[in-house]
């Protein structure tokens, strides 16, 4: 008879603390972090400048954004498994080479539709890179109140990344071409492979078994498709196409879900353990940390197009006006750490989801006329809480797995950040899109698809009337982002106030856990 049996939380035991050779192997871990966020945001930097040279439409200009986290997103469940079986050190060193040969490639790619899909194959390679990381951060520190210092120190990769990628960025695009922007992650890539070989340990073949193969198309079929719907509703796609898609998606999620049941009823292993998603804090744990990063994504779309080509600043200007954002996501992600000591994590996650929340509300009062120094207040704000949400969240997600489940619970809560990331695109891009296209007053062609079209026609009343409709897109796109980060605070404010006891802060005992199945025979 199978009973479930749920984990009550209890104080931790002393744990051994974790020395020297553990934080250096943590700046090696920190550097696949910081590689992923600089590619995105050198990219949406970029992009004035694509346009420009491979004359991109509109739709494909969002894909050129997109490929690379639908792809990531659809593979992540899929190699934190397989990091389980064959060591997630050896997935990462293989998925770091591969990053960078695919960028070395495109570096010198002279179409769009070849540089979508170089983005995808990044985005294959990247889905080995996350998963890796966050497992290896579990095996080297197991002591918590160090563990979560380890894990700011690792999130702080992704808003650090974001940092220099508009500086590094700007400084490439204004003195070599845009194909310059993949070029850096080669150096990078080859310094992580020789720094991963001799510093990070060899990671135990944790799970054995063959992979379910069924599950991992199954798990594919159920992503791309509901991110494809989601990009048709905003750029206007038909009902019939929208249907079938969201049709297809679904169906292969509830395929999934029945086939992992069935395989774990038989003894089998699949590629999801959905008893990891037994605890509400842990389900609460990953929407937050999709909703952050569609937050970040949809806030850099906007931004880097509306400095540049709406207030007319230069890319390395509109990256150092970002910079504080990115900067508070780093302070607040390590001051986390400091607070979880202080106050629950019912009161800090929901907290800085309402900041984040704040900051987007700010963005509804941009206009084609209105000063940098509202954005980058605004910036402050979304980054300061972004840092402290997904920095306790992370924490929550790796506590509740068990050690032989850390690649696949930690691939789980990178798919939740990959799905945030095509979301920000494709949501919010495509909201911003929709409204351009319906207020710009512009003959069809590539000043009506973008507004980087538009200030290349040298029209100033196409131009007047482009800047005029992007920022309302902008104040529509910003709205909308304030709804959605305000009502993900409601609801982490609910669920965590309803399981987590309000005398129990992170630091006290560990994040609920979800229930273990036992096997117990009569």
């Amino acid at each position: 008879m199978t009973v479930a049996i749920p984990r009550v939380p209890t104080r931790p035991t002393p744990a051994v603390r974790a020395g020297h050779r553990q934080w250096l192997a943590l700046a090696v871990l920190f550097l696949p972090t910081l590689l992923v966020a600089v590619d995105n945001t050198i990219l949406s930097f970029a992009l004035p400048a694509i346009t420009t040279a491979l004359s991109p439409s509109a739709t494909t200009l969002l894909w050129m954004v997109d490929a690379y986290p639908l792809v990531l997103a659809g593979l992540l469940v899929t190699m934190g498994t397989i990091g389980d079986r064959v060591g997630s050190r050896r997935l990462l060193v293989v998925g770091v080479t591969g990053f960078g040969l695919v960028s070395l490639v495109a570096t010198f790619t002279t179409d769009a539709v070849h540089l979508v899909a170089a983005r995808a194959l990044l985005g294959f390679f990247g889905a080995m890179l996350m998963p890796s990381t966050l497992a290896l951060v579990r095996a080297l520190f197991v002591d918590r109140d160090q563990r979560r210092l380890a894990l700011a120190i690792w999130a702080t990769g992704f808003a650090a990344g974001a940092a220099l990628g508009p500086l590094v960025g700007g400084a490439l695009l204004a003195h070599f071409w845009w194909g310059s922007v993949f070029l850096v992650n080669v150096p990078v890539t080859a310094l992580v492979v020789v720094l991963a070989l001799f510093l990070l340990p060899e990671s135990a073949r944790v799970r054995r078994g063959r992979l379910d193969l069924g599950g991992v198309v199954l798990s594919m079929a159920a992503v791309v498709p509901v991110v494809l719907a989601v990009k048709l509703v905003a750029s206007g796609g038909s009902i019939a196409m929208i249907a079938t898609a969201l049709a297809v998606g679904i169906g292969a999620g509830v395929a999934f879900v029945r086939r992992a049941r069935r395989l774990a009823a038989t003894g089998r292993e699949p590629v999801l353990d959905l008893r990891l998603l037994a605890s509400p804090v842990l389900r609460i744990a990953m929407l937050a940390n999709l909703t952050t990063m569609l937050a970040l994504t949809g806030l850099l779309f906007f931004a880097a197009q509306y400095l540049q080509l709406v207030l007319g600043l230069g890319p390395m200007r509109s990256g150092v006006l970002l910079l504080p954002g990115f900067a508070a996501t780093v302070v607040a992600g390590l001051a986390a750490a400091r607070l979880a000591r202080r106050f629950p994590i019912r009161v800090l996650v929901p907290t800085g989801l309402a900041t984040a929340a704040a900051g987007y509300a700010l963005c509804v009062l941009l206009g084609a006329s209105t000063g940098a120094t509202l954005l980058l207040v605004a910036g402050v704000l979304v980054g300061a809480g972004i840092g402290l949400t997904e920095t306790l969240t992370n924490d929550v997600v790796l506590t509740a797995a068990p050690v032989d489940r850390a690649g696949s619970a930690s691939a789980m809560s990178e798919t939740a950040y990959e799905l945030g990331a095509v979301l920000g695109t494709a949501l919010l891009g495509g909201v911003l899109t929709a409204v351009y296209r319906g207020f710009v007053d512009a003959p069809a062609g590539p000043a009506r698809e973008t507004l980087g079209g538009a200030v290349d026609t040298a029209d100033p009343t196409v131009i007047e009337s482009a800047r005029a409709a992007f920022s309302l897109g902008v104040d529509v796109t910003a709205g909308l982002g304030a709804v959605i980060l305000a009502a993900m605070a409601l609801a982490a404010w609910i669920v965590l106030r309803r399981h987590t006891r309000p005398a129990t802060s992170p630091a006290a005992a560990p994040a609920p856990e979800p229930e273990r199945t036992a096997q117990s025979h009569n």
